[in-house]
């Protein structure tokens, strides 16, 4: 039986550390909708959709002619706020792409999607190795421990594992945040409560772990820039520059 997979895109204009991003024009296109025509693109989904708090990103969705559902309340995070869209839409697996990542690639996407080959799988994500130091330490690089299922063991801002000897190899792990849910998972998640180490750490994957529920991850060699940073727009100008 064909399992009916959908794409969402949560867009929250606000952001931190780079207020309004996903406006910004990336040579000639915004942000999102160069992350939406990506997906699109990738010809994996029955139906790919933009999740936003505001109007502004609504008509430049729409203006592409792309699918754009507005959310009804307020929302802590992504995951919340694709919750609420889907609902009442009839899929069995919702696929969570962060609406800054205009370079997401199709074999990042079908490796989130593989996954759910595996009929034990309710939560898919991403995993990348990284060596660089700068990384490894920086607490906005999230990293990841698995198992030998490669199912997460846990997330941290911090460097894990702890390198207690040096003379013992370690190869970390970033997170990529990309997420694969069956539609049932995805709506339980957002019916529990904010668990003490997400609060510590400001990471909801930890309350999926913390509820006892398993994340299974596929390892990809590398991802486009995110755009989280003006420093990373910058990166991402120049990159897009040297290939056009």
């Amino acid at each position: 039986m064909h399992k009916k997979i959908i794409a969402m895109i949560p867009a929250r204009y606000e952001a931190s550390r780079f207020p309004g991003k996903l406006l910004k024009i990336l040579e000639g296109k915004s942000i999102i909708a160069r992350t939406y025509e990506a997906v699109v693109d990738s010809k994996l989904f029955d139906e790919v959709y933009v999740v936003t708090d505001h109007v502004s990103i609504q008509l430049e969705i729409e203006s592409i002619g792309g699918n754009v559902i507005m959310s009804k309340k307020l929302h802590e995070s992504g995951t919340d706020r694709i919750a609420e869209a889907v609902e009442h839409l009839p899929c069995d697996i919702v696929v969570n792409v962060q609406g800054d990542e205009p370079f997401i690639s199709s074999e990042a996407l079908q490796k989130v999607i593989d996954l759910f080959i595996n009929d034990e799988v309710q939560i898919a994500s991403l995993m990348m190795p990284i060596s660089d130091k700068e990384k490894i330490l920086n607490p906005n690089c999230v990293k990841v421990v698995v198992d030998k299922q490669h199912k997460a063991l846990y997330f941290s801002r911090s460097p894990i594992p702890f390198q207690r000897e040096k003379t013992e190899h370690v190869q970390y792990f970033q997170h990529i945040g990309i997420y694969g849910f069956k539609k049932e998972t995805l709506l339980h998640i957002t019916k529990l409560p904010q668990s003490p180490l997400e609060k510590i750490e400001k990471l909801e994957n930890l309350r999926m772990l913390e509820n006892g529920l398993e994340i299974f991850l596929d390892t990809v060699q590398q991802v486009g820039i995110a755009i989280d940073t003006p420093e990373d727009f910058i990166k991402a100008t120049l990159y897009l520059q040297k290939k056009i």
